[in-house]
Order: structure tokens, then sequence, then C-alpha cells
């Protein structure tokens, strides 16, 4: 008996053994059941209060696992063996991911709050009707400057960067895309130009730039900004807010003659499984409390106009990160090019550092 009750136990402690691995396998890979939400999406780039809010209002519980570039969430999606029901790419790779059959259309049907968004962040180029995409944040690339080095108000052009004052100043964030598209604004072209001519001009700009610039360099930018490392930089209004909340001697500007506007999006890739969790959060997220919530927390600036007249008035009323409309009609947004051209631009890019 006590043989048997032995084994008994053992086959009981197997079993439950087996449930609990099972369990944990489960929650590793992100399915575990039905009510359920996979959010594959930017480190810290929600309000965790929303998610236990969202929890609590409909029973679905988030799983977020994060990414720290679009390449890196596109590659794994496409590799497949993934079960994410949403995600949240930037606007070209919206366009590219289009492109190559990954997202699901949205069922307008099933969405309510679209009204709240704002016209200017609707229908661009890279998904007209909003076919796949719902605007999460946006902001511009801009200039960061430190006041006790800089008169207020002095920098305003991109071109101004070239002046010999800045010698040896400018720390840049480490981007093809952006550091090549703001040299060719400099010059009065479209920052998804394909011409190789206007290309090259534009890397041999950034090489005239050299002696001013201090460093490129990556996320650490911030750190050095708000340290008060350099006396500018250039780097997206997202981190420039971010850097602005350590120092209170650092002003954002985009200058007059225009920058990149660029958006994150949430979309519903092909691996998604759990679609009454999708819509409920996203008609969650729309609703203009919560879109205000999250945005006083990111510190990015939301595209949900409704939930911007919930902001305090320090907040909606920054013309640094709410611009004019003026500005935004002066903004251009980033096309998807084809591999060749993002190449070309990552080849000049790269002379320009090599230079540097």
């Amino acid at each position: 008996m006590k043989k048997f009750l032995a084994a008994f136990i053992a086959i009981l402690a197997i079993c439950a053994g087996l449930a609990y691995g099972s369990d944990q396998l489960t929650k590793s890979t992100g399915d575990t059941g039905n009510k359920v939400l996979n959010l594959y999406n930017w480190g810290d780039y929600i309000d965790p209060a929303l998610l236990t809010k969202f929890q609590k209002e409909t029973g679905y519980h988030v799983n977020v696992e994060t990414f720290d570039s679009n390449e890196a969430m596109y590659t794994k999606i496409k590799q497949g063996g993934t079960s994410y029901d949403l995600t949240v790419p930037s606007e070209y790779m919206v366009e590219k991911m289009k492109a190559d059959h990954m997202l699901i259309p949205l069922d307008k049907s099933k969405l309510t709050g679209m009204n709240n968004y704002g016209s200017s962040f609707m229908n661009k180029s890279f998904d007209r009707g909003n076919k796949y995409s719902i605007p999460y944040f946006w902001g511009t690339l801009g200039i960061i400057y430190n006041d006790r080095y800089v008169k207020p108000g002095a920098l305003k052009h991109w071109n101004q960067l070239w002046s010999k004052k800045y010698r040896n100043d400018i720390m840049l964030i480490d981007s093809a895309r952006d550091i090549m598209g703001f040299s060719l604004i400099s010059m009065g072209h479209s920052v998804n130009t394909t011409n190789s001519a206007e290309l090259i001009k534009a890397k041999d700009k950034l090489n005239r730039l050299s002696p001013n610039v201090k460093a490129v360099v990556a996320d650490e930018i911030k750190m050095y900004m708000a340290e008060g490392e350099a006396p500018v930089a250039v780097d997206w209004s997202g981190e420039a807010s971010e850097m602005m909340s350590q120092n209170s001697h650092l002003h954002y500007v985009v200058p007059t003659e225009g920058s990149n506007m660029w958006f994150d999006n949430l979309v519903i890739p092909k691996t998604a499984k759990h679609f009454k969790a999708i819509y409920a959060f996203l008609n969650f997220m729309n609703k203009p409390e919560n879109a205000a919530q999250n945005a006083k927390y990111i510190g990015y600036a939301t595209p949900n106009t409704s939930a911007l007249k919930l902001l305090p008035k320090s907040i909606k009323d920054d013309k640094q990160f709410y611009p004019t409309q003026k500005v935004i009609d002066r903004l251009q947004v980033y096309s998807n090019l084809s591999p060749q051209k993002v190449q070309e631009y990552n080849d000049l890019y790269l002379e320009f550092k090599m230079h540097h």
C-alpha cells in the first residue's frame, strides 16, 4: 500500500511538473490562451498602468515583448514561429511590411474612436486610407541646443550647423536616413530622393560639416546632452524630450525649412491570433483619456487630437513638440526605398562617418 501510495504520489508529481512546464513554455512563447494579447513593442513604450487598466476592464492579459529597431522587429516576424497580435513599426516599415504581405488589414467595422485622430496624422503616403495602421506617436527630427553655449533662438536653420562657430560642438544621432536627410533638406531636396547625384552632393556637404562634429553616437546621445557634453545635437523629438527633462538648459527646434516627420503605428501582423483582444485593445487606446495618459508617460507627441485637449497646458502648448500647422506642412515623411537605394544611402553615410 505504501509502495502504491508512493508511486501514486510520484505520478501526481510528474503530472504536475509536466503541467507547470507546459504552462511555462506557453508563457515563454507568448500564447496563454484566448484571454490574452501578444504585443511586440519598442522598449518602455506604453504606460504599464494602462496595461493593468486594460486587463481590469476587459479580462485580457497583455504579454509584452520588446525590440530595439524596426529591422529587428521585421526580421523576427518575417522568420515566423511567433504569435504576435500587434506590433509598432515606423512609417517606412509599415510600407515595407505591407509590400511583403506581412500585415492584416484593419476591420474598420470593429473600430471605435478613429475620429479622435487629427487629419494631419491620417491618410499618409505610407498607408493611404489607414488600411493597415493606426498612428501611435509622432515626432520630428530637429536640433537640440544648450542655452549655456548657444543664445536662445539663434539656431533656426539646418545650414547654420555648418558655421565655424560650432567647431567640434555638434553630436549627431547615428542614423543614415536622418543625417543624409537633413543635408538633403538644407539643399532643398527631398528626403526620399533616388537621384544619385543629389545623394553624392548631400554626402559631400556632410563631409564639410565634419570639423563641427564632435561625435556620431547612438542612444548614449541622450546622456551626453543631458550632462552638457556638447552644445548642439541633431536627434529626434522624443529623445530631445527625455534630455530636456534632465537638463533645463536644453531646447529643441525644428528648422523652418522643414524636416522629417516620423510616425510609429499600431498594426496587425500576419502572426495574429487573438482578434477580439486586438480590437478591444485598439479601441481602448483610441479613447482620449487613455491616449493622453500614455502621452504623459512616454513624453512623445500624440496624434489623438481629442487626447491632446486633455493634456496639461504646459504640454499641449509646447511648440517644440506640438508645432504649428505651418511647420507641419513643411515636414516630410520617409518613403520605403528599394534595397539598392537604401544601400546607397548607407554606403554614402558610412563614407561620411569614415571621413569624420
